[in-house]
């Protein structure tokens, strides 16, 4: 009997393994199509035009096959950003971040954020005017308007000009920060005779489905904070919620807020620069036709709640702005704070731990800028928590120290009643009350570490501060894995396991943690009942190769986490043997019943 129930724990550590390696595979799958898609990006391939926000009617695009020449093009150029905003359309649809290249290799592109419609990817932000009196000309989606300056930078604004020809001026002035934000103010001179009524919109526009993480900690798709409330939704959510709302998956009303679309590390955002003023925003999707088949267009868009009514001889005005760039903590503090832009800081997904992940991150962040090594900083912080936790650690290790003195006499009693267990039981927990023994009380630093583990590891994983950090030796990127593999003795061998199956992964930091748990364990007590122990004796390398795959960080800080605990405990288990703290190994006479 007991050898099956070992061979079932066995089984069901195995089935943990390829659960996890299965939850780990959208990961992978959505590295590799984001390499091919930065290919494809550099590959121009015509695609069908977009529908338009809130369902304007002047968003057509040229008809598929009817020559155009090139659209002219304004340059971009800030300290962080560099690109283009193409004068076809008023749209931003060539960006990309500089200061963040896609590998850690220094000759790596420019991580790209927004691309033209042209290319495989299309991902752009576009300002136009709806007709809300239905015979206003507005601008089209093929209108080519005029600029007024050579290149918008953070020194020189720039002003977009376009006529229609019935009285009526349509201007879009554009001025631009040190950092990610883009201030639009969309304008409308009325010098026509009669009123004209519009609707200002901006928009952002993604023409195909992003590759995803697929990490259920990690949300990526629409997010906004809309009248003081988070709203996320995923691309599949979306989908289905917008296939019943035609077309919206979101629609709502709402004062200062912001909504947009987030990746893991970068964002593109819309929200008024009048915090007073009360916009409508919607998360929308469409299926439309295109060159592969049906394909599906994302698009986030903010309007005035009402139209405008624009006098004869009179200017609206409405003011939006757009964030393009890195989710940088302090970056979109001071946004948040400075501009009125409401827990913009939410667009890092801190998850349920924020009340303990984002101080992990400053705490973290602050010791950076101290030891210049964000691995370092790591392992200081764990030393500052695991001293802060100590006295509550330290009873729950003497306890352990005590249940494992008191390990033989416990074996012995199981043996002498191994045909009752009952009565063992009984007897054992007659053995604690005398010696004052909580069996429980071990479980505590594991509690403890629990939402610590959780919330680092959310620290590490989602915030663009830990990207492409290094340590030390050969690890040049904390947030991903230990780039070593035992199976091909950590490079001796020109060979790459991994091309077999993913579990031929067994980089060295899980290994050093694997063996720092091991010897952990081995200063426990062990388990009373001997299915858990041999259980428990599985799961270091349950675990090494569970934590083979993740970040670099969160396993140096594991392997670190286990050394301190090691070290308390043959401190306490020392202290303990100094002070003559041997429990007396008399058996209580337990009651009989009836």
């Amino acid at each position: 009997m007991d050898q099956k129930r070992l061979f079932v724990a066995i089984a069901i550590s195995i089935g943990i393994l390829l659960a996890f390696d299965a939850f780990n595979r959208p990961a992978r799958e959505a590295q590799r199509a984001q390499q091919q898609q930065a290919v494809e990006a550099q590959q121009p391939a015509p695609t069908p035009g977009p529908a338009g926000p809130l369902r304007a009617p002047t968003d057509a695009s040229p008809a598929a096959g009817t020559p155009t020449t090139p659209a002219a093009r304004l340059p971009v150029e800030g300290p962080r950003i560099q690109g283009t905003l193409s004068l076809r359309g008023a749209r931003l649809d060539d960006l990309v971040l500089r200061g963040y290249r896609e590998t850690v290799d220094r000759n790596s592109p420019l991580v790209r954020l927004l691309a033209p419609r042209e290319g495989s990817a299309p991902y752009y932000a576009q300002w136009g005017w709806t007709a809300a009196d239905g015979r206003t000309r507005v601008p089209a989606n093929d209108t080519d308007w005029t600029a007024e300056g050579a290149s918008l930078t953070p020194a020189t604004p720039v002003t977009l000009r376009w006529d229609n020809g019935q009285g009526q001026v349509f201007e879009i002035g554009l001025s631009l920060d040190e950092n990610y934000m883009l201030t639009t103010e969309q304008r409308v001179r009325n010098t026509g005779a009669d009123p004209v009524q519009v609707l200002p919109w901006s928009r952002i526009r993604r023409e195909s489905t992003p590759p995803t993480q697929g990490f259920y900690i990690l949300h990526e798709g629409f997010v906004g904070v809309l009248d003081g409330r988070l709203r996320e939704e995923t691309y599949s959510n979306a989908k289905s919620e917008a296939s019943k709302r035609s077309g919206a998956a979101l629609e709502q009303e709402t004062g200062a807020g912001w909504a947009g679309f987030t990746d893991k590390y970068w964002l593109t955002a819309l929200s008024p620069a009048d915090p007073a003023q009360r916009s409508r925003a919607a998360y929308r999707h469409t299926t439309e036709a295109g060159p592969r088949g049906p394909e599906d267009r994302w698009q986030v868009d903010f309007a005035p709640v009402s139209a405008q009514s624009v006098a004869p001889g009179a200017t609206a005005a409405t003011g939006t702005r757009l964030f393009a760039g890195a989710k940088e903590v302090r970056l979109l503090d001071d946004y948040r704070d400075r501009l009125g832009i409401p827990d913009f800081d939410k667009a890092v997904d801190f998850g349920w731990f924020y009340f303990l992940t984002k101080p992990f991150f400053f705490a973290i962040d602050w010791l950076f800028t101290i030891f210049g090594n964000f691995g370092v900083a790591i392992l200081v912080f764990t030393l500052a928590l695991k001293a802060a936790f100590f006295p509550l650690a330290n009873k729950a290790y003497k306890s352990m120290s005590r249940m494992k003195i008191l390990g033989p006499k416990m074996q012995e009693i199981r043996e002498r009643h191994k045909e009752d267990p009952a009565k063992a039981q009984a007897e054992m927990m007659a053995l604690y009350r005398t010696e004052k023994i909580n069996p429980a009380s071990g479980c505590l630093p594991i509690l403890i570490q629990i939402p610590v583990f959780f919330a680092l590891y959310k620290v590490l994983f989602v915030t663009i501060e830990m990207r492409h950090a290094p340590f030390f030796g050969w690890i040049h990127d904390l947030s991903a894995p230990d780039p070593t593999n035992l199976f091909n003795l950590f490079g001796l061998i020109p060979y790459d396991p991994m091309q077999l199956t993913h579990y031929l992964h067994m980089p060295a930091w899980a290994l050093i943690m694997g063996a720092t748990m091991y010897f952990q364990q081995k200063l426990n007590p062990q388990p009373p009942d001997p299915i858990q122990a041999k259980i428990f004796q599985w799961m270091p390398i349950i675990f090494t190769f569970m934590l083979a795959s993740f970040p670099a960080g969160l396993v140096i800080y594991w392997s670190w986490n286990n050394l301190l605990s090691i070290l308390q405990q043959r401190y306490i288990m020392a202290l303990e043997a100094k002070r003559g703290g041997k429990p007396s190994l008399a058996v209580p006479a337990v009651a009989k019943k009836g």
